[in-house]
């Protein structure tokens, strides 16, 4: 009796799950982050993320790491502390993230050199802006 009591409470709770994937289906992985460019170095930043992060992202694209990435500009800022430049990394799905730390330092040491030069360059970056967010959102595509 209990297991069949256990077995009706695990469907009860796995039906709004499953209910509402009958409304969509997964679709790629994107990784957001939102910097906040410190006032006077929008144009020197810019041109840092075209020399290190672009070469590095482009690699990661040719080697199948992630499927695509995007920069964006914040035109419209809400308030003085909205973040204005926003960095979309595409990756195929959630096991494409399985032993990608080990995949990135690799094409980071091909594209940017030792760890050493690697650090170099983000503490450049760190003086020219703050990190507002970093999120994983799961892409749907509604039925």
């Amino acid at each position: 009796m209990k297991k069949l009591l256990g077995l009706f409470a695990f469907v009860l709770l796995l039906t709004p799950i499953l209910a509402a994937q009958e409304s969509y289906t997964e679709g790629p992985l994107w990784r957001l982050s939102t910097v906040r460019v410190k006032p006077g170095h929008l144009d020197e930043y810019l041109a840092n993320l075209r020399q290190t992060s672009k070469p590095l992202l482009e690699e990661e694209k040719r080697q199948g790491i992630i499927l695509d990435y995007k920069f964006f500009l914040k035109e419209d800022k809400s308030d003085p502390q909205d973040w204005d430049v926003a960095l979309a990394i595409e990756y195929k799905n959630y096991a494409s993230l399985d032993g990608f730390e080990a995949k990135l330092e690799a094409a980071q040491d091909k594209i940017q050199g030792n760890q050493q030069a690697v650090h170099q360059i983000s503490e450049k970056r760190g003086e020219m802006r703050e990190q507002i967010s970093r999120q994983l959102l799961e892409e749907i595509i509604l039925k």
